[in-house]
């Protein structure tokens, strides 16, 4: 096979002295950073057991409060 004009230019920078592009790339380049992990169904159902809890220290739904106006 032969060779990409590239490829060549590459190695003629690399022959000369000068530094090769290829070592300026990302090691993370070559991978697949469109993969997805989808939820698992304990993380389904843990997700619906806590929706509506609230943890703040003014939760009103769980205290019992009276109002006395007069």
């Amino acid at each position: 096979m032969s060779k990409s004009k590239a490829k060549k230019l590459r190695e003629k920078l690399e022959r000369e002295g000068r530094r090769n592009p290829e070592l300026g790339r990302s090691p993370f380049s070559m991978m697949d950073l469109n993969t997805r992990k989808t939820k698992t169904k304990k993380d389904k159902l843990n997700q619906f057991k806590h929706k509506k809890q609230s943890f703040g220290r003014d939760d009103f739904q769980t205290k019992d409060c009276f109002l006395f106006c007069s």
